[in-house]
């Protein structure tokens, strides 16, 4: 018997071991995320916007790239963008519109989307609602003493536990629902650099 009781002892001493926090597991999530940094990540982006329904936009970044490609009234969106061009796929017209790149000081809308799974701690309160075998379902909700008016009042996020990389995080901002979900690392250059071999038919119209 004493033998069985130092046995569970030890058992339950190790799985105390492996015990985590809210915050620690996200710290260890935004570490995996830093990890990949250089390989270039695809995410999914679902918008869901009242009487208008929800509206949704697969982004593919590596490096000063990015392709963007979605649905939006029944129409087909594709743009591939550089450091200093932007292609415009046309699918209705057959055409394909290329301009110059705006300068702009800000990120881009992907990076921010990408920002917004990190420092997620700051100025909110973390904990866990629900785990599987698979994942942690955490819920983030914003502290008094975050004083961002433009900060979402709760965030759901959910992380994969054989490698702490998110699975998705959804907030409602300004009456807009937004998931990030679908996370993939691993990007190639030709997923995200424009190829006129891959629309035969289409007319090019540089206007740069």
């Amino acid at each position: 018997m004493k033998k069985l009781l130092i046995l569970l002892a030890g058992v339950f001493t190790a799985l105390a071991a492996f015990a985590q926090t809210p915050d620690e597991i996200i710290a260890r999530m935004e570490q995996a995320m830093d990890g990949h940094e250089n390989d270039g990540m695809a995410m999914t982006m679902d918008m869901k916007i009242p009487i208008l329904g929800t509206f949704s936009t697969r982004s593919y970044m590596l490096g000063d790239k990015l392709r963007i490609e979605g649905k939006m009234m029944n129409r087909t969106i594709v743009s591939f963008i550089d450091g200093t061009t932007v292609w415009d796929i046309d699918d209705e017209k057959k055409e394909v519109i290329i301009k110059t790149k705006e300068k702009k000081e800000e990120p881009s809308e992907s990076e921010k989307n990408a920002e917004m799974f990190t420092g997620i701690t700051e100025g909110y309160d973390v904990s866990i609602t629900s785990e599987t075998a698979v994942v942690w379902n955490i819920v983030c909700k914003k502290s008094k003493s975050n004083t961002v008016k433009d900060d979402p009042k709760t965030m759901n996020l959910t992380i994969r536990k054989k490698d702490y990389i998110p699975v998705s995080l959804s907030a409602k901002m300004s009456g807009v629902t937004v998931t990030i979900r679908d996370l993939v690392y691993g990007i190639k250059d030709s997923q995200v650099t424009f190829n006129a071999s891959n629309y035969p038919g289409y007319t090019i119209k540089d206007e740069r």
